[in-house]
Parts: C-alpha cells; structure tokens; sequence
C-alpha cells in the first residue's frame, strides 16, 4: 500500500505547471545553442540536487539495483533528447506551435500505457487522441504554408513529444518502488552526462555566454527542472503517468501568455484553432483517465 503523500498531489501538479510554463520563454531569450542550455539545465539541475541527495539518501543510492539504474539512465536519454529537440524547434517555429505541438505527449503516454503496462484505452480517450492529434496536423499545415523552417520546428516539437513521453513512461514505472532522490539522482545524473558528451563530440563552446544567459540557466534548473519536472517525478508515484502528462495542458496556456507580454509573439488564428482541438481533445481525455481510477 502506497504510503499517503504529505501534500495534495494534484495541488504539487498545479505548481509543476506554472513552473515548467516559463520553459519556453527562457529559452527563447537564451543566446546559447539549444544543446547548451539543455546540458546547463540538467547539469546545474544535478549539482543543485547532489549534495541533499548524498547527505539524506545515500544509502537509497547504493540500494538500488544495477537494473534500475539502467532504466533511470534510459529515462535520461530521453529527457535529454527532449530538451534537446525541443530547445531546438523554439529557433525554428513559434512558442505557440512549438509548446502546443509538444502538449500532444499524452496520446504518445496512452499508447505506450496500452503496449507496457497493459493499459485499456476507452472509446472516449481515442476520439480524444483522434481530436488531439488533428490539432497538431492544423498548427503543422499553417506553419507549412508559412515556410518550411517554421514546418520544420513543428516535427521537432512532435519528437519531443514522443521523447518526453517515453520519459514519463519510466518514471511511472520506477516511481512505484524507487524513491525521488535516487530516481533523480540516476535520471538528471545520465542526462546531464549525455548532454555534456554530446556538446563535446559537436564541439559545441560551453563558454563564454552573457550573464543573462547563466541566469536564465539557473532559473532553467531551480523553477523549470526542480519545480517542475522533479514535483512530476514525486507526483508519479501517487497518480498515473497519462494524468500527469495531460495536466501539462496548461503549460502552453502559460507559455503563450508570457510570450505575448514580455516577447509580444501573438499567435495566429490558425494555431489557436489548431490549439482549440488539441486542447478539446485532451480534455475528453483526462476525463476519461480519471474516471478509470
């Protein structure tokens, strides 16, 4: 029996969403290379995490089997990968294509629930999908009749959503038996090694970037990472991973909203109707998940 969390999990998820909603417009201020701030991110995410970590739960660390270590590293990879592919649509598309397009991660969560865990799929959640995953194809339209840079950063954003997902996958299934500061531990710790490999064999500079660059790093790592994606991380063990992915839905809410006051990027009408199916169809769709539970 799972033991009762100290704090409402769907209060933590509200706070994980205002958090991670400032995501996008951090990176579209940074001057770096998408892989830079992704590897920034993870790694002061680690350094600010560690020492809590080894003074609280070392013996976590140790504890944990060479298996699970494996699937918190292959969580890693995909959370590296996200970032990365995503980072990377934001100097491509819109912040209201990019973060609306990445919000699709739930049909992806469903459809991985259904073929590792087993998970029924309702009639109600597939039209859901059916009516995200139009959404998508009009925002991908739109911007395809703009040009193909924007069309370009709109496959990227669905990568990372399919990434991201698989991200989600693994904490669900970790996050049963493993506890945050291991799972943390092992899952930034490998992505932020990933990144760091990958910047150096693309001979990407790691200096030297403005000041404003280190401080949106840092505030990447303290409200995005750590108040974002580590609430996510603690909220897994209590609810299902398709619940948490669907919460997300406010994170493009968030995004457009600061992109339109302190960028003044307005979204166009296309991508709001584009937006009003995916946002219809996740909506049927959290209905749907959480009557199951």
């Amino acid at each position: 029996m799972r033991e009762k969390p100290i704090i409402n999990p769907y209060l933590a998820v509200l706070v994980g969403v205002f958090a991670i909603s400032f995501s996008a417009l951090f990176v579209r201020l940074s001057t770096a290379p998408a892989i830079i701030i992704a590897t920034y991110r993870l790694l002061f995410t680690f350094l600010l995490l560690t020492p809590f970590t080894l003074l609280k739960n070392r013996q976590d660390l140790l504890d944990l089997p060479w298996r699970e270590r494996g699937l918190a590293a292959a969580s890693g990879a995909c959370l590296a990968l996200h970032f990365v592919t995503w980072f990377t649509s934001l100097s491509y598309t819109s912040i209201a294509s990019s973060v609306v397009i990445v919000t699709i991660q739930p049909v992806f969560v469903v459809l991985g629930s259904w073929l590792f865990f087993r998970e029924r799929i309702s009639r109600r959640a597939m039209f859901g999908m059916v009516l995200a995953l139009t959404g998508s194809l009009i925002i991908g339209a739109s911007d395809f009749q703009l040009n193909m840079k924007a069309f370009w950063g709109d496959l990227l954003a669905l990568a990372a959503a399919v990434l991201v997902s698989g991200y989600l996958l693994i904490g669900r299934r970790m996050r049963s038996t493993v506890s945050l500061p291991a799972y943390t531990f092992y899952t930034y710790g490998s992505s932020a090694i990933l990144l760091v490999i990958a910047s150096l064999v693309s001979q990407t500079p790691f200096y030297p970037y403005p000041t404003n660059d280190w401080i949106l790093f840092v505030c990447l790592a303290l409200i995005c990472t750590i108040l974002g994606h580590t609430v996510f991380n603690w909220v897994l063990r209590y609810v299902q991973a398709s619940v948490v992915s669907v919460s997300v839905l406010g994170e493009p809410l968030g995004a457009i909203i600061w992109a339109s006051v302190f960028l003044h990027e307005y979204p166009t009408e296309r991508q709001l109707f584009g937006a009003g199916f995916i946002f219809a169809g996740l909506f049927l769709f959290t209905r749907a998940s959480v009557n199951k539970q």
